[in-house]
């Protein structure tokens, strides 16, 4: 598997997941899922050929990813005035849309 085609796949996921919503920040939030996917590269790298290699279940892998959620900031959604609230929803979407992309490509 190659990671830097997982990680534009999975940036190009989560723009459009992102622009469902916040069409007028979609700038802001690339910058901000560009940096929060190169933070965690080299852990997606580790767990995505854990699973694929049959070590992790679908279950441990979202685990493992709702781990790194607060490493996902989100700074310019938060800047204009969204809600914690809502920003833990989206942060849960944008999680759920990461295992999901991953679930088709690796299995």
């Amino acid at each position: 598997m190659d990671i830097e085609a997982l990680i534009k796949l999975l940036k190009d996921e989560l723009i459009k997941v992102l622009g469902e919503s916040y069409k007028d920040y979609k700038t802001e939030t690339k910058r901000d899922i560009e940096a929060f996917l190169e933070i965690s590269k080299g852990k997606l790298a580790r767990w995505t050929g854990l699973l694929e290699a049959g070590e992790l279940t679908p279950k441990d892998y979202e685990w493992l990813l709702k781990s790194q959620k607060d490493l996902l900031l989100l700074n310019a959604l938060y800047q204009a005035g969204v809600s914690k609230l809502r920003l833990g929803h989206l942060k849960n979407k944008i999680i759920k849309t990461i295992v999901n992309t991953v679930l088709t490509v690796v299995i």
